[in-house]
């Protein structure tokens, strides 16, 4: 993990705004984006790795974010990674991710760890076809 003011002032937002939720496990969901973050190599990537999904799983907006001194490739970022609009095709939504490295690299990241069955206590066929949808992002956005 790497520990700057702007990294520090994301890890506090990241727990106080998944401190309640878990996974489909059941685990902490904090895990997860922390998780992320400690694979990102610069500032920026440990950042959107914390916030990916706090926009989409809190009152948050991009703005409140900007007003907490986020800067904008960062909110660019976050924004392309939240799937906020249930009219936007799954891979649609991925293929706009793809547009941006900063995201892209969070993205791969994300659907990884997402993918890492040894998370799952179970795997029902709900959980066998979101690996597939998480297998075929992967590959939009490695190739």
């Amino acid at each position: 993990m790497i520990y700057t003011p702007m990294t520090k002032k994301a890890l506090k937002l990241c727990f106080d705004t998944h401190k309640e939720q878990t996974d489909k496990s059941g685990m902490p969901y904090v895990f997860h984006p922390f998780y992320l973050a400690s694979q990102m190599k610069d500032e920026d990537s440990t950042i959107v790795a914390l916030l990916h999904d706090v926009v989409e799983d809190s009152d948050l907006t991009i703005e409140d974010l900007r007003k907490m001194g986020f800067n904008e490739n960062v909110l660019e970022a976050i924004k392309l990674l939240t799937h906020d609009d249930p009219s936007v095709l799954y891979l649609d939504y991925v293929a706009q991710i793809k547009t941006n490295p900063l995201a892209t690299v969070v993205k791969l990241a994300d659907l990884r760890h997402n993918s890492d069955i040894t998370r799952m206590d179970i795997m029902s066929p709900r959980d066998k076809e979101r690996q597939e949808k998480y297998k075929r992002a992967i590959e939009l956005l490695e190739n």
